[in-house]
């Protein structure tokens, strides 16, 4: 009888190159994950591993060479890099799906052979959507990409980027004419390799709480001359380019997240089974046993969500910014309610940084920014609210 062989670019392939996180030996196990972590850095052996495995190309549709079909399986692919360690996952994997997804959207041919070239031959690609002074308003971004010549003039910052100082090209939401109009902005891919130096500053790294091995850097540009073909799609329509790809992060991200839960509750569970209370183990006590099925049931209820909603990316594509808005607005409420849950079980001891439970406080830090980075929560709530009251007249049987 011969063993059935494993597709090497299979979520179970990608778990088997992980190994056993409970491993001190293992290069990429939780030790050397929160070894990382106390450093404030990135594990090169998981961005090796990574690399080896080809993951740049899951970010990469198949037709421009990469293995992109489908989102649900993209989202279990980056869920058990979630499930290891949430940095690797945010740092290496899922911001350069944040950049790319938008020259899939309204790239050019050229443009998005660029970006395949460039994900394919596993280098970074950086996006800067946001400003601090306005969060997650993009209609009051205030960073420049004018005319000038026959090209464009970059002036301005952006703060709180992934990767941005190592990045080979950044995408930027920024103002292309004056005014405060709703096709004043567009996105502009920008080649870094190219940019002047002198007219490109790197900001400091901002230090974090959680995702502390993620490198957020900030740039400024100051005139900085860049050809006018970097801008995706038509100018002036960087909001709309934005909102459609939003009807794929906003899912993908949530359901890449629920690893962070998978793991805190393997943990919780572990420890809970080890340590006796009143004569008996923590998971024989009613209140133990309630907060872990209520969260593994918390980890169903999001999976199925966020599987219908990226399946309905592909099969529903008109109905995606409904589904997606919703997924984006319950599912991180839900994860940190359940992370919550779960640290009440380990007592004093879910701070703990050494011992059996040490993982858990960085994945309990780690988790928080699903509820506010790149899109808040209340950004998926104010794209439901409008669209209720049709949806209400839509499904109300009439009398």
């Amino acid at each position: 009888m011969t063993t059935p062989q494993v597709d090497p670019t299979s979520v179970e392939a990608l778990e088997q190159r992980l190994g056993d996180p409970w491993d001190d030996a293992n290069p990429v196990g939780f030790s050397q994950v929160l070894a990382a972590d106390e450093r404030g850095e990135l594990l090169d052996a998981g961005e090796h591993l990574l690399d080896t495995f080809g993951l740049g190309a899951e970010f990469v549709p198949v037709s421009e060479g990469g293995r992109l079909a489908s989102l649900p399986r993209l989202i279990s692919l980056m869920r058990a890099v979630f499930r290891r360690d949430p940095c690797l996952g945010l740092g290496y994997g899922a911001s350069s799906l944040i950049a790319s997804v938008n020259v899939w959207t309204a790239g050019t041919a050229s443009q998005r052979d660029t970006v395949a070239d460039l994900l394919l031959r596993k280098r970074k690609l950086a996006c800067g959507y946001y400003e601090l002074a306005h969060g997650n308003d993009l209609a009051r971004v205030e960073f420049e990409a004018l005319p000038s010549g026959d090209g464009l003039l970059l002036n301005g910052t952006k703060q709180v980027i992934s990767n941005i100082h190592r990045a080979d090209a950044v995408i930027l939401f920024a103002r292309t004419q004056a005014g405060t109009g709703s096709r004043n902005h567009s996105q502009v891919l920008v080649d870094l390799t190219r940019a002047p130096r002198d007219r490109v500053t790197h900001l400091p790294r901002f230090r974090t709480t959680g995702m502390r091995g993620v490198p957020l850097g900030g740039v400024t540009f100051r005139d900085c001359p860049v050809p006018s073909d970097g801008v995706l799609g038509t100018p002036g329509q960087g909001l709309e380019t934005a909102l459609k790809s939003f009807q794929v992060t906003r899912v993908a991200l949530p359901g890449m997240f629920q690893g962070i839960v998978d793991t805190g509750l393997r943990t919780t569970l572990q420890a809970s089974k080890a340590r006796t209370v009143y004569g008996r183990a923590v998971t024989d006590l009613p209140q133990t046993r309630s907060v872990l099925a209520d969260t593994f049931a918390d980890l169903l209820l999001c999976d199925a969500f966020t599987t219908v909603a990226a399946r309905g990316v592909h099969l529903l594509p008109r109905e995606a910014s409904l589904t997606t808005a919703a997924v984006k607005f319950l599912v991180p409420r839900v994860l940190m309610d359940a992370m919550g849950r779960l640290s009440s079980v380990l007592g004093a001891r879910f701070y703990l940084r050494d011992g059996d439970t040490a993982v858990f406080q960085k994945l309990l830090r780690d988790l928080q920014p699903v509820g506010f980075g790149h899109l808040a929560r209340v950004a998926g709530q104010m794209t439901l609210l409008p669209q209720l009251p049709l949806l209400a007249r839509r499904g109300w049987a009439q009398p």
